[in-house]
């Protein structure tokens, strides 16, 4: 149960960060201040995001499991990936529930 902790502490802050980056840097970039050159030097943010998600969702799933929680509070845990802050709010919760 520790390893699974572990794993889902570390993706859930990255992929919190992530999300961080991605809706307060890249998003304002691109839609607001319409800064190509810029925009150019941060595209790596989407892309890191979209192949580091898949891997929370998963490490999500595993902890969940391990935890023998009930489908409807491993869906809001994975949901609290898509949201900037949630991810960081769920992974000190989980922290603080099982160490």
């Amino acid at each position: 149960m520790k390893s699974a902790i572990l794993r889902f502490r570390v993706m859930a802050i990255v992929s919190g960060v992530m999300s961080l980056l991605l809706w307060f840097v890249y998003m304002p970039i691109k839609y607001v201040f319409d800064a190509p050159e810029l925009h150019s030097k941060i595209i790596w943010i989407p892309m890191v995001h979209g192949y580091l998600y898949p891997i929370y969702i998963l490490t999500a799933i595993q902890f969940a499991t391990k935890a023998r929680w009930p489908i409807m509070k491993m869906l809001a845990l994975i949901v609290a990936g898509t949201l900037p802050v949630t991810s960081l709010i769920a992974e000190r919760r989980v922290v603080r529930t099982y160490s």
